[in-house]
């Protein structure tokens, strides 16, 4: 199995790859993991990791920018239906546009928009360490993360899915935010599971053996 992180110039792509590359270690998969920003390894991928950290529009740019990338994504995550994890701002990039610092469209895979977190007294960004509460429990790629589990995150702004169905986790800051989001072949977690120990590596481990 090809497991291919995109190199787009944004993202904790040395912890993402560890992250994985120690899973895989722990649990024998039998999975290559790839850090790559060309078009041709997602063609060649078994699975597809996103990452991305910084601002939206300035994500979007940089996917954009790499030669054949947008439409070898389209080709693979939505004809071919290949997995794919979005994380964090990767997430965020799936909607259908997000109101960072302006109106910017995004991939359009997940019906719904990128939102400022409502500040509510608390400060902004959200940053530290939430409790998920997990709204598809049958999930499999939430399959062994308990009620309560906590993941790190950083983010000043947050997904709203126009379809609630869609929604596989939520966290509360002030308010409730989304945290997971999941359909088809498409999974995107708006904390870093890379930094947020058992549960990230059972998450990351759960999307290595997932069959959509």
């Amino acid at each position: 199995m090809n497991v291919v992180i995109i190199d787009y110039g944004s993202g904790n792509l040395r912890s993402a790859a560890k992250a994985f590359e120690r899973v895989v270690g722990e649990t024998g998969t039998a999975a290559t993991i790839t850090v790559s920003s060309e078009a041709a390894a997602i063609d060649a991928a078994d699975k597809i990791v996103l990452p991305g950290v910084g601002a939206f529009a300035a994500c979007m740019a940089g996917l954009s920018a790499l030669p054949g990338m947008r439409a070898a994504l389209q080709r693979n995550v939505q004809e071919r239906k290949k997995p794919f994890l979005g994380i964090c701002v990767g997430m965020q990039l799936m909607a259908e546009r997000s109101l960072e610092h302006g109106v910017h469209r995004g991939l359009g895979w997940i019906a719904g928009e990128v939102r400022p977190i409502p500040a509510n007294g608390l400060k902004v960004p959200h940053m530290g360490w939430n409790e998920l509460v997990l709204q598809k429990t049958d999930h499999p790629v939430l399959a062994g993360i308990p009620p309560g589990a906590h993941a790190y995150f950083v983010h000043s702004y947050a997904m709203a899915c126009a379809d609630a169905a869609d929604v596989a986790a939520r966290t509360e800051y002030g308010t409730p935010l989304v945290a997971v989001v999941a359909r088809a072949n498409l999974v995107g977690t708006q904390f870093h599971p890379e930094k947020s120990q058992a549960t990230g590596l059972r998450l990351i481990g759960n999307f290595l053996a997932w069959r959509p």
